[in-house]
């Protein structure tokens, strides 16, 4: 995958900018590059193209799971003192497409059962069904930042999802930097990607700046 710090390179060399420009920080190209990433993120997930890419999802290999009352997991009509699962900690932040949080599957720790996504409103109404005892599928959503899974008892679950940045701990000197980490994109984004936030940045370096000396100024 490009990393952060090839990204921000090819746009320098394509602006022909130097990197002690004041303007032009890695900080300010690294954002525009994120924020169309993002942009057109959203419309391949419309357009259904991104679960067929593994190499842009990072692996949640095992995500602990802790108990927590229903009334805290959004379930409006469903009586408080009855428990669902939760992860335990709140998650690294998930890129958004048009449907919402990016998420590739969630299953089983050892992958052989997946779960459905679904949302506390629609939960609530599938279990009001007269065909409801019959369902055996397995559930999740996702909200404010944690998972909840309303009818499992699991310790652990595996996820797959577009995670903004490395979800790995890393504590030794083998970790990588921020330059050589990956931006979780498609490659056959990354030109148009680029294209974009070589516009903003041509535009911008155009606008002189603000004249803050009075003795050039003739209105006083």
């Amino acid at each position: 995958m490009t990393t952060i710090g090839e990204a921000i390179s090819r746009v320098r060399n394509t602006l022909k900018a130097v990197k002690e420009d004041a303007f032009l920080t890695d900080r300010n190209i690294y954002f525009l590059l994120t924020k169309y990433g993002q942009t057109l993120l959203k419309r391949e997930d419309n357009q259904f193209r991104l679960m067929k890419i593994s190499s842009i999802f990072q692996v949640l290999p095992y995500l602990e799971l802790i108990d927590v009352d229903k009334v805290e997991a959004g379930c409006v009509g469903i009586y408080s003192g009855c428990y669902f699962k939760r992860s335990k900690d709140k998650l690294p932040t998930i890129l958004n497409g048009t449907f919402g949080p990016i998420i590739r599957t969630v299953s089983s720790i050892d992958g052989t059962i997946e779960l459905f996504r679904t949302d506390p409103g629609t939960w609530v109404s599938m279990t009001k069904t007269t065909t409801w005892k019959y369902n055996r599928s397995l559930y999740f959503w996702y909200l404010n930042g944690y998972m909840y899974f309303p009818n499992i008892d699991w310790e652990a679950i595996r996820m797959e999802a577009i995670f903004e940045g490395q979800v790995d701990t890393c504590t030794t000197d083998d970790c990588l930097v921020k330059q050589d980490q990956p931006l979780p994109f498609p490659e056959y984004l990354f030109s148009e990607i680029e294209q974009f936030a070589v516009k903003e940045l041509t535009i911008a370096m155009q606008v002189p700046p603000d004249d803050t000396d009075n003795s050039q100024n003739p209105l006083r």
